[in-house]
C-alpha cells in the first residue's frame, strides 16, 4: 500500500516562496498520478495541482496558475510543489494524494492514498 509523507511547510511572508515535497513508499510510484490539495480553516479541501504518473501532464487550479509549479522524480519517488508569490489566501494544510491512474484530476474523491499534511501559513 502506497504511503505518502509531506514536508516543507512553514511560515512565510506574502510574496515569499516555499517548496513542498511528497515522498512515497510502499508501491510502484510511477504507476500513480499525484495531486496536491489544501484545506483552509472552515473551508472545504480544494485541488491545487496534479501531475500524471509519467510526469508528462500537469493541471493547476486557477488560483495556482503562474505561481505554483509541480514536478516529480520517479527515481527518487518524490513530487514537489514549488510555490512562489505566496498570498495569505494560500494558507492552509497541504496534502499530497495518489491514485493508480495515468492522467490526473483535481477532484479529491478521485484519490485513494493521502499523506498527513503539512501546514503552510502566509502572513506578515
Amino acid at each position: 500500500q502506497l504511503q505518502l509523507v509531506e514536508s516543507g511547510g512553514g511560515l512565510v511572508h506574502p510574496g515569499g516562496s516555499l517548496r513542498l515535497s511528497c515522498a512515497a513508499s510502499g508501491g510502484i510510484f510511477d504507476f500513480y498520478a499525484i495531486g496536491w490539495f489544501r484545506q483552509a480553516p472552515g473551508k472545504e479541501r480544494e485541488g491545487v495541482s496534479c501531475i500524471a504518473s509519467s510526469g508528462g501532464s500537469t493541471n493547476y487550479a486557477d488560483s495556482a496558475k503562474g505561481r505554483f509549479t509541480i514536478s516529480r522524480d520517479n527515481v527518487k519517488n518524490t513530487v514537489s510543489l514549488q510555490m512562489d508569490s505566496l498570498k495569505p489566501e494560500d494558507t492552509g494544510v497541504y496534502y499530497c494524494a495518489a491514485v493508480h491512474v495515468w492522467l490526473c484530476g483535481l477532484g479529491d474523491s478521485e484519490y485513494d492514498y493521502w499523506g498527513q499534511g503539512t501546514q503552510v501559513t502566509v502572513s506578515s
